[in-house]
């Protein structure tokens, strides 16, 4: 079996940025409400940007970061439930535009976990040697998604991107992957798709935002993160306080604080940038990795942990290099 290493990372976000005082000019909120309850201070939303054009910016800087062409990659993997099309996949559109023209390439869709999961595919197909270079994406346009009269929900979300390259070494770095899901709980988050119309059946038109049971949610995350924290490290030589930064889904600074100290480990390990960009779903970690990694030294040990819609989650075990 192969080792697997990190060789870059790539971010992007659209050009307009809406803080919380614009926001208060949208709906009845305020920065004081938003920030105490979520911790987030701005985010940015699409003017124009597509799904796609985020993931190929994010992308094309990653593969500078890693020193590698667009042509060694041999499979994409985007992890949004913002797509432009149906059909082609974002996975497909990114290929083209970055002229990886032999790559596989499919997206799927876990949601704020969905980051993960990608990886998880990526890095085991990299491990049993049926790839060499797997270029896993999060990308999401939730500004299309969200009511923009429900200030339960606006607030929270924002628009970007985030990459990942994967690649063969002779040294694994990728410690540990752990998922799970729990579908009898999807009914917490959801996002509808197209109502059924044909020659035989006319259904009424479904709600075409988000919605979510904040609480139900809140009690998941608080529940599950440190769980699947705990479970990543067993069977490796790492335990808590071996971890230099743990780098959550992005979604809320209180669910963050309440996993350290349900963890029983400090608050400034767990690494924040949700007051820059809100909750960005699949994007969410890769972008976060993205920020810490000037805070970062070789041989670093990270996890990564994601929850979200499905209900799924899972966490990574990596060391920084």
């Amino acid at each position: 079996m192969y080792g697997v290493k990190l060789l870059g990372v790539g971010k992007a976000v659209p050009k307009y940025c809406m803080t919380n005082e614009d926001m208060s000019k949208v709906v009845d909120t305020s920065d004081e409400w938003i920030t105490s309850r979520t911790g987030i201070s701005q985010r940015y939303l699409s003017t124009g940007e597509s799904t796609t054009d985020l993931a190929v910016t994010a992308a094309k800087e990653a593969l500078e970061r890693a020193n590698i062409n667009a042509s060694d990659i041999d499979l994409i993997i985007v992890a949004t439930i913002t797509p432009d099309y149906v059909m082609p996949s974002v996975a497909c559109r990114v290929q083209a535009a970055i002229g990886a023209g032999h790559a596989t390439a499919f997206d799927i869709a876990a949601a704020c976990s969905g980051f993960l999961y990608g990886a998880k595919i990526g890095t085991d197909a990299i491990k049993a040697g049926s790839a060499t270079n797997v270029l896993v994406i999060g990308a999401e346009v939730l500004s299309k998604t969200v009511d923009w009269t429900d200030r339960g929900t606006c607030v929270l979300f924002g628009d970007g991107a985030g990459a990942a390259i994967f690649s063969k070494h002779h040294k694994n770095h990728i410690i540990n992957i752990y998922t799970e899901s729990n579908g009898a709980g999807g009914h917490v988050l959801t996002l509808p798709g197209t109502s059924l119309k044909n020659c035989v059946v006319q259904e009424e038109p479904r709600s075409p935002y988000m919605y979510m049971d904040g609480r139900a949610v809140y009690k998941f995350a608080t529940t599950v993160v440190p769980t699947s924290i705990e479970k990543v490290l067993e069977g490796t030589s790492y335990a808590l306080e071996d971890i230099r930064y743990f780098i959550l889904h992005q979604a809320n600074s209180r669910i963050m604080d309440s996993v350290a100290k349900k963890l029983g480990v400090p608050s400034d390990k767990f690494f924040k940038n949700l007051n820059q960009y809100g909750n960005t779903s699949s994007a969410s970690i890769p972008m976060a990795l993205y920020d810490a990694a000037q805070q970062l030294n070789s041989g670093d040990a990270i996890v990564l942990s994601g929850f979200g819609g499905g209900l799924t989650w899972g966490s990574m075990l990596l060391t920084w290099d």
